[in-house]
């Protein structure tokens, strides 16, 4: 703590917001995260015995990421450098790796380095930690909101331990809201603001997890507060409605280019695909609030439609690519429903993934047999000279059979035989299936005869 920082303490003036000077400074006022915090966890007790290893601090936004490194600052006996890596580059990782070597030879102490939003490090500046992870010079302790399978590179993801930290419950966040409101030197206790039970619980709600948020609003809502008319014992109270009139609603958790823009599209997709309508409705709902493009969630149902109910519903295509045009024809919030009656229609049809597994193997296939000749009987032969070489030669003309159908060969004579669509028994593709055992049983019966 610096002087200006002292004297701000001293006059009332803390300039930090609330959430910043609420950070716990020891394991036992840590909120939650037993499998950290616990009697017998393993982060507790490497902490406690100064015995810290490399480890990657994956959680979303508020859940004690930041709040955990200061305690490991404060309860251990190795220097801790903190940087960040959205300021940092490699020649301040440079610096740090050379002010580590000083103190492990001047002083035998060895360094903590606390690398905040580490996944912002691209490839090279993680690359620039591995040798001195690896020889012990440095214990890497990072933050991400990131999954780190994405965004730590593999060589540093193997010397470290990821320790996943989750969204905070509402009791959690109430317990910490309760104890700012009581503490007067760090919290707002001076203030002499009340609020109700359930206005606690409505901001714990709001916060979605995140601690920071929910302390943050509790510092708004409070001295908004004092504006209010005092009551008789000098008191101001802050209830459900005065929060409603005073806040905004917290934005949902979402990043459109990060794992929750995975997560919730992946929720949707399998919501539709067990015919879930109102699954599919909420998640639907959770990526339209949070900012997600509709035109990407329209092109995600258009390719389910023919990826997992194909021609088992032949409208479903008809009904994905009308709803993305009566989206783009009518925008928000018109178009919205369009989408939601899409997704009610996608999750409600029979299902069949057969186009899509039978194409599948067909690429396959492809890729294994190479570019095989076409057999001459179904080429097309516009000059004398192929008329010649026997291009069409032997060529049945299905118009000219009954039924529109004549037993012929049309795949490559090595992959003569094969069959790769295998229709189910659901919806029209039940028909569909039926028309094709009759033809195949056909051929089959040509075939013998020949």
């Amino acid at each position: 703590m610096d002087l200006f920082e002292y004297q701000g303490k001293q006059t009332g003036d803390d300039t930090r917001p609330l959430a910043e000077r609420m950070r716990p400074r020891c394991l036992e006022d840590f909120i939650g995260q037993p499998h950290i915090s616990g009697e017998n966890a393993l982060v507790r007790k490497a902490i406690l015995n100064d015995r810290l290893f490399s480890m990657i601090l994956w959680g979303p936004p508020g859940c004690g990421k930041t709040s955990l490194a200061n305690i490991i600052a404060h309860e251990t006996r190795s220097e801790f450098v903190q940087i960040s890596a959205v300021l940092s580059g490699v020649k301040d990782i440079r610096e740090v790796i050379e002010q580590a070597k000083k103190q492990l030879n001047l002083h035998r102490k060895r360094t903590l380095l606390f690398v905040d939003e580490i996944h912002r490090f691209n490839k090279a500046q993680q690359d620039a930690f591995l040798q001195h992870v690896e020889s012990g010079l440095i214990t890497l302790i990072g933050a991400t909101t990131e999954n780190p399978s994405f965004e730590v590179i593999p060589a540093l993801l193997s010397r470290c331990r990821v320790i996943t930290l989750n969204a905070h419950r509402e009791e959690e966040i109430v317990e910490v809201l309760r104890k700012a409101l009581v503490d007067a030197e760090n919290g707002i206790g001076r203030l002499n603001v009340c609020f109700e039970e359930n206005a606690l619980t409505h901001i714990a709600a709001l916060s979605g997890g995140d601690i920071r948020f929910a302390l943050n609003t509790l510092e708004t809502a409070a001295f908004h507060a004092l504006r209010d008319v005092e009551k008789e014992d000098g008191t101001r109270t802050v209830s459900v409605e005065v929060l409603s009139e005073i806040l905004q609603k917290k934005s949902l958790m979402y990043d459109k280019s990060g794992e929750e823009h995975y997560n919730l599209i992946s929720a949707f997709h399998k919501s539709l695909r067990g015919s879930d309508p109102d699954a599919a409705m909420y998640w639907l709902a959770r990526m339209l609030s949070s900012g997600e493009d509709p035109m990407y969630v329209a092109r995600r149902m258009v390719r389910f439609a023919s990826e997992d109910v194909g021609i088992a519903d032949n409208n479903a295509l008809v009904v994905a690519m009308h709803a993305m045009e009566a989206f783009r024809f009518l925008g928000y919030p018109e178009g919205e429903l369009a989408l939601v009656q899409a997704a009610v229609y996608l999750a409600t049809a029979p299902k069949s993934n057969s186009i899509y597994t039978a194409y599948h193997s067909v690429r396959d296939a492809v890729e294994k047999t190479g570019y095989l000749p076409v057999p001459h009987h179904i080429r097309n032969a516009p000059t004398r000279l192929m008329k010649d070489m026997g291009y069409g030669d032997g060529y049945k003309y299905a118009h000219n059979y009954q039924g529109a159908y004549v037993p012929q060969d049309y795949l490559p004579d090595d992959l003569r035989g094969t069959i790769f669509y295998s229709p189910s028994n659901r919806g029209y593709e039940k028909i569909v299936a039926q028309r094709l055992d009759a033809w195949r049983s056909f051929k089959s019966a040509e075939k013998k005869m020949e």
